[in-house]
């Protein structure tokens, strides 16, 4: 497994570069955005560790151009940064998980080797309709009514999960788990921001409403004509 690098801070790059070999993997690093966004773009890699807050383009940047771009590499995120927004943000722009410095290298290991799982699972089916949301897979686009909605990759992978698991009551924690590889334990209001965002698109100019709180709970997607919509 090929991985990608991109860190400024020449200690956490080397301690990175060393351990991820030590571990198996072919480890290209490199310290500055530019080169970062050069290699991902031209290069094929199974997973890019990435700096957030990089000296020249920041890695916020480099994953949304990646994401434009059609390129679905995993996209696991460094930061110092530990605030709910900035996690949202990221997320939502495309990467797929998100660790907080300091962190331990046993904790970074175990998210990669589950990111490059997922990445290999294959996908069984083209289409998934829902009343009249579609979900066409392959391309990473959903349509209701006929009218293309415009998700980021994250908004697209949670709302495969709702739609996938259609009717079921999903608790936070696993669609923290499942969409993001992440446990946020009682940081709740990340994966709230999430549905909120999600359904202002998918619901809010259309009937019936998909997308449905369940107190106390979590949420769920369902065909329901009248519901509380907390």
């Amino acid at each position: 497994m090929r991985l990608l690098v991109v860190e400024d801070e020449i200690k956490t790059g080397d301690y990175l570069q060393q351990g991820l070999t030590e571990s198996g993997f072919l480890v290209t690093l490199v310290r500055n955005g530019l080169d970062g966004h050069h290699l991902a773009m031209t290069k094929t890699f199974d997973l890019l560790v990435l700096d957030v807050m990089l000296p020249d383009v920041d890695g916020w940047r480099i994953v949304q151009s990646l994401r434009e771009a059609g390129r679905q590499t995993p996209v696991l995120f460094l930061t110092a940064r530990d605030s709910v927004d900035d996690r949202v943000k990221g997320l939502e722009l495309g990467a797929d998980d998100y660790l907080v410095k300091p962190f331990a290298f046993a904790e970074l290991l175990a998210r990669v080797r589950t990111l490059l799982r997922r990445s290999t699972v294959p996908v069984m089916t083209d289409q998934i309709k829902v009343a009249d949301l579609t979900l066409d897979l392959p391309r990473h686009r959903a349509t209701r009514a006929g009218r293309k909605i415009n998700l980021s990759h994250k908004e697209f992978c949670l709302l495969e999960l709702l739609v996938r698991r259609q009717g079921e009551v999903l608790p936070r924690s696993l669609i923290a788990s499942q969409v993001w590889d992440m446990n946020f334990d009682s940081d709740t209001n990340v994966i709230d921001v999430a549905i909120r965002r999600l359904r202002a698109k998918i619901d809010d100019d259309y009937q019936p409403k998909l997308i449905h709180t369940v107190r106390g709970m979590g949420y769920k997607l369902e065909v329901e004509d009248d519901h509380d919509e907390s």
